[in-house]
């Protein structure tokens, strides 16, 4: 992909400036963590059973250890690394908690964390087809993420998504134990998950609201989470649970920023609940679907 620099209706291709070394693509990655992964550092270079993890961090919406590897190598095998890494994980889940509170001044509890949605994502200038392939299933805890840097200081980062049609792991685990006990341990939740069982109504009106927040603007992305599905667009707008015979919708900002002069809105700053935000709807129609948008829309242009 070229990126161009528009002066006085003339295109000039800006350079790529390639990373000499995978240092410096470390540290745009943890200094910036938030805001290109939604992750909270933990530790950079943390060594467990005589292995070293480039960048541990922590995803405070899933409650889950997220390891981070950056490769400049385009030959490695990311499938083996990336179960090696899950694996070792799984078996040392008392030394990561140890390592996060004592980093992050904090109280983490080991009920608190979601084991099973550990991952590990790979960043790297590219990957080939291969690796890329080998990553292409629905249900496998490895992401993989290009970043590239440019003369004017652009740094474009992206992620490598999964095709629609690529099936489940699980068959070609199930011959290797050590596989197979990380594959059913840990959970890559989709959309079918969340839609299996549920009538023919209510999947219908899911696939109204969700078109209708798809096209608020061209680059929200789904993803599916164990209780709900966040939209996304650089951070969560809007989270949706499906129930039998409703939906529940969360809106990601804090209580008295939206304008809801319907009073449609819960508060639930104070409540326990699943999605992010303060602002719950139960939703059983698509009566309010137009003033639902305008309110998930104000959330939108306030990330601008």
């Amino acid at each position: 992909m070229n990126i161009y620099q528009l002066k006085q209706n003339a295109l000039t291709v800006v350079e790529e400036r390639p990373f000499r070394l995978e240092s410096e693509i470390q540290r745009i990655f943890e200094v910036n963590l938030n805001a290109l992964m939604g992750l909270t550092l933990v530790r950079s270079e943390f060594t467990i059973k005589n292995k070293r993890i480039d960048t541990l961090a922590y995803d405070e919406q899933t409650n889950a250890f997220i390891i981070i590897e950056y490769k400049r190598d385009k030959n490695i095998s990311v499938i083996d690394q990336g179960f090696t890494y899950l694996s070792l994980m799984l078996e040392n889940k008392a030394d990561f908690i140890v390592e996060y509170n004592e980093q992050l001044k904090k109280n983490l509890q080991r009920t608190a964390v979601d084991w099973t949605q550990t991952r590990v994502a790979f960043v790297s200038t590219s990957f080939t087809e291969n690796q890329i392939l080998a990553t292409n299933f629905k249900d496998i805890a490895i992401e993989l993420w290009e970043v590239k840097r440019y003369a004017n200081d652009t740094i474009v980062v992206n992620e490598v998504k999964k095709s629609r049609s690529a099936e489940s792991i699980k068959p070609i685990t199930q011959q290797n134990q050590e596989l197979k006990r990380v594959t059913d341990e840990i959970v890559v939740y989709t959309e079918d998950q969340h839609l299996d069982g549920k009538d023919e109504e209510i999947v219908d009106l899911y696939e109204k609201y969700k078109n209708a927040i798809l096209n608020l603007a061209s680059d929200i992305e789904i993803k599916p989470q164990k209780w709900y599905l966040a939209f996304k667009k650089e951070k969560n707008i809007a989270d949706i649970a499906i129930y039998q015979k409703s939906l529940k919708i969360w809106i990601n900002a804090k209580f008295g920023k939206l304008d809801d002069g319907k009073k449609l809105a819960r508060n639930v700053k104070n409540v326990g609940h699943r999605g992010n935000g303060d602002y719950e709807l139960n939703v059983m129609d698509d009566t309010n679907l137009e003033y639902i948008m305008s309110l998930i829309k104000q959330v939108l242009y306030a990330n601008k």
